[in-house]
C-alpha cells in the first residue's frame, strides 16, 4: 500500500474507487466497507483510495472533546495495508480545510485531487463548512462531473457505530475477548520503555515499564492479561499488568509488562504489545511472597493462553 502525506503531489489514480472516513478501529463493520471498495475496483480495473484525516477532525472542529482513538495513524496504515488497499491518502484536517463549502470540497478536493471513477459513502455522510454537504449533493454533481455513486447501506454504518462504541466500552472495562471479537484482531498500543523502580526484577518477574506513545490512544482498563510482544523484531508471550498495585500503598498508576524468556536492557525502545486474553483484576496481598506466588500463577495462565 502507497501512503500519501502530500495532497499536492498525488499521483494519477488509475479509476480511482475512493471512500472517505477516520476508520478508526479498521474492524469487521470496517471491513465491509473496504471488501465492497475492492470489489468496485475489480470491476472497473482500478485503484482502492482511502481517505483519512490527521489530526483527526474532532480535534478541530471540537477540541474542548477528549479523544480515545482506537488506532493511531500509524497503526491504522498497518492495519489498512492488512486489508489489501492500493492507497490511503491522509488528509492534513485544518480549519480552512473544514471551512471549504461543500461545492468546493466536491469540486477541488475530490474532483481535481483525485479524479475518482467511483466514490463510495454513506447516507449520513456530511462535508463542507456547516457540514452542509450530503449524499444528495454527491448525487446531483455525479453526472457533472462523471462519477459513479455507491452508498455504503445504513445497516453497515449502524453497524460500525455500534461496533465502534461497543469496542472502546469493551476496552475501557477490561473486556478484551468482546473488544477483539469485534475487531477481528487482538487489541494493541505501543509503549516507550521507561525507567521503574526494578520491583519486578527482584520478585523474579523482571518488567519493561510503558508509556503510552500518544495521548489520544484509548487507555486499557485496569488489571492483568496475557499478551504478546513485538520487541526487537520477534514476538514474544508475556503477561501486563496495568493499575495502581495496591499491594504497594501510594503506587502510581503503572503500565509492566513482563515479556518472557527475555531479560534484556531495552530503555527507550518502543513495545508493540497485543492484548489476547484478561486474567484478573488487580489485588491486594497481605505480603510480597504472596504476591509472588500468584505471579507464577499468572504465568501460566498466559503460558495456557499463548
Amino acid at each position: 500500500m502507497q501512503v500519501h502525506y502530500d495532497i499536492d503531489r498525488l499521483p494519477a489514480f488509475t479509476h480511482a474507487v475512493i471512500t472517505i472516513g477516520t476508520f478508526d478501529g479498521v474492524h469487521q463493520g470496517h471491513q465491509k466497507i473496504l471488501t465492497a471498495l475492492k470489489e468496485e475496483a475489480a470491476k472497473v480495473h482500478g485503484e482502492t483510495v482511502v481517505i483519512s484525516f490527521h489530526p483527526h477532525p474532532r480535534k478541530i472542529v471540537q477540541p474542548e472533546r477528549a479523544l480515545q482513538l482506537l488506532n493511531t495513524t500509524t497503526e491504522k496504515i498497518e492495519l489498512l495495508d492488512k486489508a489489501g488497499i492500493n492507497h490511503l491518502v491522509i488528509v492534513p484536517f485544518t480549519t480552512a480545510f473544514a471551512e471549504q463549502t461543500a461545492e468546493e470540497y466536491i469540486s477541488d478536493f475530490l474532483i481535481r485531487r483525485f479524479h475518482p471513477a467511483t466514490i463510495i459513502i454513506g447516507y449520513d455522510h456530511r462535508f463542507g463548512k456547516g457540514r452542509l454537504g450530503d449524499y444528495h449533493l454527491m448525487e446531483e454533481k455525479a453526472a457533472t462531473f462523471a462519477y459513479r455513486l455507491r452508498e455504503i447501506p445504513k445497516h453497515v454504518l449502524d453497524e460500525i457505530d455500534v461496533s465502534s462504541t461497543k469496542i472502546r466500552n469493551a476496552i475501557l472495562n477490561s473486556d478484551i475477548e468482546t473488544a477483539n471479537k469485534l475487531l477481528g484482531y487482538s487489541f494493541f498500543f505501543e509503549g516507550t520503555v521507561v525507567h521503574g523502580d526494578q520491583l519486578g526484577r527482584r520478585l523474579g518477574f523482571p518488567t519493561a515499564n510503558l508509556r503510552y506513545e500518544d495521548s489520544d490512544k484509548i487507555r486499557l482498563g485496569h488489571g492483568v492479561y496475557a499478551v504478546y510482544v513485538d520487541v526487537e523484531g520477534v514476538r514474544k508471550g508475556g503477561m501486563l499488568s496495568i493499575g495502581n498495585r495496591p499491594t504497594l500503598t501510594g503506587s502510581d498508576e503503572r503500565i509492566e509488562v513482563n515479556i518472557f524468556d527475555f531479560d534484556r536492557q531495552i530503555y527507550g525502545q518502543s513495545l508493540c504489545v497485543h492484548v489476547v486474553k484478561y486474567l484478573r483484576p488487580q489485588e491486594k496481598y497481605a505480603s510480597l511472597d504472596e504476591l509472588i506466588e500468584q505471579l507464577h500463577r499468572d504465568k501460566q495462565a498466559s503460558l495456557a493462553v499463548l
